[in-house]
């Protein structure tokens, strides 16, 4: 384990995803980089990724030494300290900041393993139903409303383009059909697995595309081509606040959520390793943490920015956005299972009875492709 920061390395090569390293490149009013390199002298690299499976594949494919560190979704981060990639860190000791983490993040099993941490987290956000008010009656309040939706909105549900989205149906099931005791959707057995496998393939016609970033779904919704769906808070945001805005709301189901939250994590064999762990302790600071939760559009993990992304937010903020994304809402949050990486070890007393997530990705392929 990393118990302490000696002298930086003069450079930081990242793979991270997109918005995840502003520079002000994009947007000059978001630029926590420059200030990061002033401070350390540590020239930041970054290279993206667009999606989780692209950066397990950069991370898999560079020889150690390549990348100093990353920002992982559960969805990968769990995988990432299984397979021995990333380093366990004394975040406790080591980042001050650690103390204002929101509880729920500060431990999560998808970058915590054993009591160890391997990771330190940043934000996160819900997958939440979301639709048009104009056309969809009743109000859902259920995700039974996109596994067997109603003809007038067939063709015209959307879903997230991940074989991570196979737990939403999990999440669905595990109320829907409690005979297959389903306790945790990312730890599935065949049975259940099946199960999640066959109600998605009878979703599929129902379809009418899938997004794989924010602005896809913004722009299936706006055009029409979209009424219902799964979403996060910020695409919800955006969409009632773009001219003309869509009447679109937003709900936690009855049956809970799934969600993502991400987390920056020190690479094994990393170069600038004292580089990285600068760079994980500025990036969970106040200051940083209201950018990042602004641009990226997620709920910062460190509270004590809530403050400031209340009373000095910027272009891409606005007033009560802790409030609206749920950052301090335990009892929110209690519904919410954060991705974690499936694997064939279910993690307890089932043994290596769960299916793995190389047949996630094969199964969601097929699925898609079925369409």
């Amino acid at each position: 384990m990393v118990t302490k920061i000696g002298a930086t390395e003069g450079a930081l090569d990242l793979i991270v995803r997109p918005g995840y390293a502003e520079s002000g490149v994009n947007d000059a009013a978001y630029d926590w980089v420059s200030p990061f390199e002033e401070d350390t002298g540590c020239h930041v690299n970054a290279f993206e990724a667009g999606t989780s499976e692209q950066l397990s594949e950069k991370v898999g494919a560079a020889p150690p030494g390549s990348y100093d560190g990353v920002s992982a979704a559960g969805d990968v981060g769990y995988r990432l300290i299984v397979d021995g990639q990333v380093q366990p860190v004394d975040v406790e000791n080591l980042f001050p900041a650690w103390n204002d983490i929101w509880t729920p993040l500060q431990s999560p099993a998808h970058n915590t393993l054993h009591g160890v941490h391997y990771g330190i987290s940043q934000g996160w956000a819900p997958d939440l139903l979301m639709w048009n008010a104009a056309e969809v009656h009743p109000a859902p309040t259920s995700w039974r409303s996109v596994y067997d939706a109603t003809p007038a909105v067939k063709g015209r549900v959307t879903a997230y383009d991940s074989p991570i989205a196979i737990a939403d149906a999990a999440v669905y099931l595990s109320q829907a059909e409690p005979s297959l005791d389903i306790t945790d959707p990312y730890e599935l057995t065949h049975l259940q697995f099946d199960a999640a496998i066959t109600l998605l393939r009878k979703q599929r016609p129902l379809i009418g595309g899938y997004w794989g970033t924010p602005l896809e779904e913004i722009g299936a919704f706006s055009d029409g081509d979209a009424v219902i769906g799964s979403g996060w808070p910020n695409q919800l945001h955006l969409l009632q606040t773009q001219a003309p805005p869509i009447a679109v709301k937003a709900i936690l189901p009855v049956e809970g959520a799934t969600g993502w939250a991400d987390t920056w994590m020190l690479l094994t064999g990393a170069k600038h390793p004292n580089c990285m762990l600068r760079w994980m302790a500025w990036v969970i600071s106040p200051q940083v943490q209201k950018q990042a939760a602004e641009f990226v559009g997620e709920a910062p993990a460190n509270l004590a920015a809530c403050g400031p992304l209340d009373d000095h937010h910027g272009p891409l903020g606005f007033a009560h956005f802790c409030t609206f994304h749920h950052a301090a809402d335990d009892a929110f949050a209690g519904l919410v299972q954060f991705w974690k990486t499936p694997l064939a070890d279910c993690g307890d007393d089932r043994g290596h009875a769960c299916v793995s997530y190389s047949e996630w990705i094969q199964q969601w392929d097929d699925i898609k492709a079925s369409g």
